[in-house]
């Protein structure tokens, strides 16, 4: 199914789920980002990190929606969700990756690709740290199973909690990190249902 035809799929469930009164964009929150918001929230120690979700930024051209933005004393982090069943094949260059579940196959972009467009976007907005303190994690959270060898920056739930709590060199200060959650607060657009329109029209824009 080609991109376009998602997007459209994508606007209507919008449109459908807003008429029906519901006026809240985490209705048609990924079940995985929820996932990983919750799994943050149980295991990082709360003075040491802050976490933004749905992160919409606008960018030269259109604008770019983010899962989550970890803002921590380690370093800030762009994770990107993916909730997916099935084998999973794929590697760090190849422009998409392959999901099979009941002998059928679906490809999808490579998410490693994707959420490199939303850390270059995050530098830009934090412009006054160093770029290696923004770097990005893909985070699998369903039922899913790699079948080719993970890339580096790619995880399940259990490894990105693990991955984070081994951190031990700190890279921001207190400050440093609230005033880049202020950046990214001010900047970020609002969460509504014309952002989700907007950006969803950029993307179909990005694929004529």
């Amino acid at each position: 199914m080609s991109p376009a035809i998602w997007t459209l799929i994508i606007f209507a469930a919008l449109v459908l789920g807003y008429a029906a009164g519901s006026g809240s964009l985490y209705r048609f929150q990924n079940r995985g980002e929820t996932l990983v918001r919750q799994a943050l929230i149980n295991c990082m120690p709360p003075d040491s990190w802050h976490l933004l979700n749905n992160v919409t930024l606008k960018l030269d051209k259109g604008t770019t929606q983010i899962d989550h933005v970890l803002i921590s004393r380690f370093g800030v982090f762009v994770i990107e969700t993916k909730h997916y069943k099935g084998w999973i094949f794929g590697d760090g260059k190849s422009k998409s990756w392959t999901q099979v579940l009941f002998q059928r196959k679906h490809r999808f972009q490579n998410p490693i690709h994707q959420n490199y467009k939303h850390v270059k976007a995050v530098q830009e907005y934090l412009d006054f740290l160093p770029p290696e303190n923004v770097t990005g994690l893909v985070v699998f959270t369903g039922d899913s199973t790699f079948k080719t060898t993970p890339p580096a920056g790619v995880h399940t739930l259990g490894s990105m909690i693990a991955y984070l709590q081994s951190l031990k060199e700190e890279a921001l200060t207190e400050n440093r990190m609230q005033f880049c959650v202020g950046r990214l607060e001010c900047t970020r657009l609002a969460l509504t249902r014309q952002t989700d329109i907007e950006h969803l029209a950029s993307l179909e824009g990005r694929h004529r």
